[in-house]
């Protein structure tokens, strides 16, 4: 049975910086690439970033590109996304997803490309 689990949301001020995490287990870590999404209230569930198996290749939606950084470690089977210069809209509900191949091709801003979910981490960003 595969399990995902997110951690390390929080409330932060505008401008600081948060790490999220994330396992999965009951699965083969390095065969899939991974993906953040997250979803505020009221709003549609969006896509945030996208890594590849080897976590040599990675994707951002533009509102987070130069402040959010994603990366894995496989060895120890974790997913990471760090969040710098954080403002008020990047409030949401963060989940950690894996994709049903190992790379972020078409399809990956798509939640139905996404196999598996976590239950989410809330992320809260003060002004």
């Amino acid at each position: 049975q595969v399990q995902v689990v997110e951690s390390g949301g929080g409330l932060v001020q505008a401008g600081g910086s948060l790490r999220l995490s994330c396992t999965a287990s009951g699965l083969t870590f390095d065969d899939h690439a991974m993906g953040w999404f997250r979803e505020a209230p009221g709003k549609e569930r969006e896509w945030v970033s996208c890594i590849k198996w080897s976590g040599s290749h990675t994707e951002y939606t533009n509102s987070v590109k130069g402040r959010f950084t994603i990366s894995r470690d496989n060895a120890k089977g974790i997913l990471y996304l760090q969040m710098n210069s954080l403002n008020p809209e990047d409030t949401a509900m963060y989940y950690c997803a894996v994709r049903s191949g190992l790379y972020c091709s078409d399809g990956l801003a798509s939640p139905s490309g996404y196999k598996y979910w976590g239950q989410g981490t809330q992320v809260t960003v003060s002004s």
